[in-house]
């Protein structure tokens, strides 16, 4: 599942850096597209099942082969210019220091280069924190919620310029709005009937749906979809 389009940011030729790159969707991605990718994550485990996805499933259609890199987004182990494009997905709102790792994402992209952030979208972000407190307050969970416009004009204080915003993942906000209602019972491992079928409805969407699907969410997105993409070009 894919929140950036990778296509939007990537040329041949060019190196690419996912910026907590989680299990390596988006890097796997960038391999598969010919260009030199790098998953950078503070989580190990995570790194462990990034490399292992990409071997398993990508390898054999790929074109290249990501580098994985343990490293924090307020501290990237890069020198400044080295990536063409960034890639930083569902990151910020883990972060405290957020504007410090937006400093960070523009100092290691390139001139002419391009970055895509995606964050949780304000008003479905908003009802989970309303339905579960333990939603954002887990280890490592969510401290924030981005409003378009103040998280828009923190990286354009950068100098960067937006080039386009969307939405994604219409069909996730009532998913994790039924999660975080139902957030006890499923942490008990006694999750009711309604939100289990609905995890499956979302396999099923993602792997085996037909086309006609996928364009109902696109067609969504705008409404409830429960991911802000902004894509934006260095000068």
């Amino acid at each position: 599942m894919h929140t950036v389009d990778t296509e939007r940011v990537l040329a041949d030729g060019h190196r690419v850096l996912d910026v907590g790159c989680g299990e390596g969707r988006h890097t796997h991605a960038a391999a598969m597209a010919d260009v030199d990718a790098v998953g950078l994550d503070l989580d190990r485990e995570r790194l462990a099942v990034a490399r292992e996805g990409f071997e398993e499933t990508v390898a054999d259609v790929a074109e290249t082969t990501p580098g994985f890199v343990r490293g924090d987004a307020v501290r990237l182990p890069f020198a400044d210019r080295t990536f063409d494009a960034v890639v930083c997905s569902e990151v910020l709102e883990h972060l405290p220091d957020y504007r410090r790792a937006i400093d960070e994402l523009d100092r290691v992209l390139a001139r002419g280069g391009h970055l895509a952030i995606s964050v949780p979208r304000y008003w479905p972000e908003r009802v989970c924190w309303a339905l579960s407190d333990r939603y954002h307050e887990v280890e490592g969970g969510h401290v924030r919620i981005f409003e378009a416009g103040d998280l828009r004009r923190a990286i354009e204080g950068q100098g960067l310029r937006l080039v386009d915003r969307e939405y994604a993942h219409a069909f996730h906000a009532p998913y994790w709005w039924l999660k975080c209602l139902f957030w006890e019972r499923d942490a008990a491992g006694d999750p009711p009937g309604l939100l289990s079928a609905y995890e499956r409805f979302l396999d099923w969407a993602e792997f085996e749906s037909p086309p006609i699907v996928g364009r109902v969410e696109n067609a969504l997105d705008r409404v409830v979809g429960k991911s802000l993409v902004m894509y934006f070009e260095k000068p």
